[in-house]
């Protein structure tokens, strides 16, 4: 494996730079961000519903008391007849004949109706699970599914940061196409004070003043355009923080040493993306033994206190027992339904490698991205300095009258195409070091 030129150079200049130090003030605005934004707040909420979802299914190991009441009117319908009366009146009137008494009185046939009527039923029931492995499954699936949200959220994180730091560099780079344009209208300005000294000297016509003034309208609606670009880049900044849009934002100068070693290194932080995808395999392997406890049954515990009787008299009653559920034939379905869960890890295998393959790939385009930003930066610099020693002969040329004002125009309007260039190429070195940092993980996260 060769090592890119730049990245050797880079390596050798940069070795005692600090690779992931910080810039003080926007670490500070990247901290209000993960603080206040409404989008990771979500995610927050999301999370706090897991784990509320956690603490659900450890509880279902718990005991669960419940009460109910029944009431119930009949007539009619199914009864049973019990000829008592036919049976022991014989009986009694003998014995009361014998007596000479009437101690044995003569009692009716019985008939008794099924249906209860008047009859009442008040019970606490409490049911306790003896042994259930889907309550176990459960528990251990929201476990991980907590650790699976925690993961998402370090994943919005990384993506706020870099988005809170490309929107800080768009802002810097509007802020200064303004102050370039400021410039450019200060020569224009001088051009034209030296013009109308011309002018009245009868060193020029008319025209050459006139586009002059045509000159500096069209730079004074480019910098008009640039500072709308800095007040959108600032009221998406601000969106981002989740403060008002118009809030001034706070800046200090930039640095690209830091764009510059982070080209050079090759140290890298662990991906929160394969963090998730191990974690939803490690998901999937708990559905897959649930799945497959189906074979083991389900035991519990019941027991019923309370009271039944007719016309709400007390009737005091406890009634205990176990309840066992075991499959007999369900036609396949239970292998079926682990056959599903095997084949979604196995889904979740390839998609791993996947991922792992688009990881490595936006690694390398992102630095590749970096390195060619970087170089586009340098071939500025020359350019900018070949471009004002111009403009300085030209305009000497042009105040001895040895240059026509379109030399001295083109001279100035060069300047000024360069400066911006290389202020967009700087800003890109930045924006591009954000995505390579994001690529990398090796922002440092709270």
């Amino acid at each position: 494996m060769h090592l890119h030129p730049t990245v050797f150079f880079l390596a050798c200049w940069l070795f005692s730079l600090p690779v992931f130090s910080q810039n003080s003030l926007l670490d500070a605005h990247i901290r209000q961000a993960l603080d206040a934004n409404h989008g990771l707040k979500e995610q927050q909420f999301l999370l706090e519903k897991n784990l509320l979802a956690l603490e659900e299914a450890r509880r279902l190991y718990l005991p669960e008391v419940g009460f109910g009441v029944s009431y119930t009117l009949a007539a009619g319908g199914r009864n049973i007849q019990f000829p008592v009366g036919d049976l022991l009146n014989p009986v009694y009137s003998t014995l009361n004949q014998l007596t000479q008494t009437n101690a044995f009185p003569q009692i009716e046939n019985v008939n008794e109706q099924f249906l209860p009527n008047n009859f009442y039923d008040a019970r606490f029931r409490i049911t306790q699970p003896l042994i259930n492995r889907e309550i176990y499954y459960n528990r251990k699936i929201k476990e991980t599914s907590v650790s699976l949200k925690q993961l998402e959220i370090q994943v919005f994180k990384r993506e706020l940061v870099k988005d809170v730091q490309t929107a800080y560099y768009q802002y810097l780079q509007a802020g200064e196409a303004v102050r370039i344009y400021e410039n450019a209208l200060g020569l224009l300005a001088e051009s034209q004070r030296t013009n109308e000294s011309l002018l009245r000297n009868d060193k020029i016509i008319p025209s050459v003043l006139s586009r002059v003034e045509s000159e500096i309208t069209t730079v004074k609606a480019q910098q008009n355009q640039a500072r709308t670009n800095q007040r959108n880049a600032a009221a998406y900044f601000n969106f981002l923080l989740n403060r008002p849009l118009e809030t001034p934002i706070e800046t200090d100068s930039v640095s690209l040493d830091e764009a510059l070693a982070l080209a050079a290194t090759t140290s890298s932080g662990q991906r929160e993306e394969l963090d998730q995808l191990a974690t939803a395999r490690e998901i999937n392997a708990l559905v897959v033994e649930m799945e497959n406890s189906y074979k083991i049954p389900k035991v519990g515990a019941q027991v019923d206190v309370g009271s039944q009787n007719f016309d709400f008299k007390w009737g005091g009653y406890v009634l205990g027992g176990l309840s066992v559920q075991a499959p007999v034939w369900a036609a396949g379905r239970n292998k079926l339904q682990v056959q599903q869960a095997q084949l979604d890890g196995m889904a979740l295998g390839e998609k791993t490698q996947q991922v792992q393959l688009q990881i490595e790939l936006q690694t390398l385009t992102s630095r590749n991205a970096l390195l060619a930003e970087v170089e586009t930066w340098r071939s500025y610099q020359a350019q900018l300095s070949s471009a004002q020693r111009v403009y300085r002969d030209t305009e000497r040329r042009y105040r001895e009258g040895v240059a026509n004002y379109i030399e001295l125009l083109d001279a100035r309007t060069q300047v000024t195409n360069v400066e911006l260039q290389q202020s967009l190429a700087r800003f890109n070195v930045l924006i591009k070091k954000a995505e390579l940092e994001r690529a990398l993980a090796v922002y440092p996260l709270p």
